[in-house]
């Protein structure tokens, strides 16, 4: 399973539909956090810096929306795909802590009410 709604722009780049396959796939384990929530954008920005012409000229800047949560990653490398690498795994530490926040915050929740409903303090 992958994310559905993937929106590509382009800035002074021409990428082919390698790239947006390519982007795909390395961003498709991300799903994992996500979870059944239906509300879920993700946009990819592809932008080859026009003032430069070697060293690190391709930038990636991805945007994920989950419910009313943005998870943001920019990236700026010698080629398109060392970029995306990037931005995958910066998501990726992102979206880990975020989830291990908030079931950490659940679990301590349900204890406290564990502890209430058994000894009524």
């Amino acid at each position: 399973m992958a994310f559905q709604n993937i929106t590509f722009k382009h800035t002074n780049s021409n990428t082919d539909s390698r790239m947006h396959d390519f982007v795909t796939q390395k961003l498709s384990p991300l799903v994992k956090y996500v979870g059944s929530n239906d509300e879920v954008r993700c946009e990819v920005e592809f932008e080859r810096e026009a003032q430069h012409k070697s060293g690190l000229i391709c930038r990636v800047e991805v945007n994920v929306w989950v419910g009313g949560t943005l998870y943001r990653a920019e990236s700026v490398q010698q080629t398109f795909e060392a970029a995306v690498d990037v931005v995958r795994d910066d998501l990726d530490e992102e979206m880990r802590k975020a989830h291990k926040k908030r079931h950490s915050l659940l679990r301590r929740g349900s204890r406290k009410i564990k502890d209430l409903m058994r000894f009524g303090k």
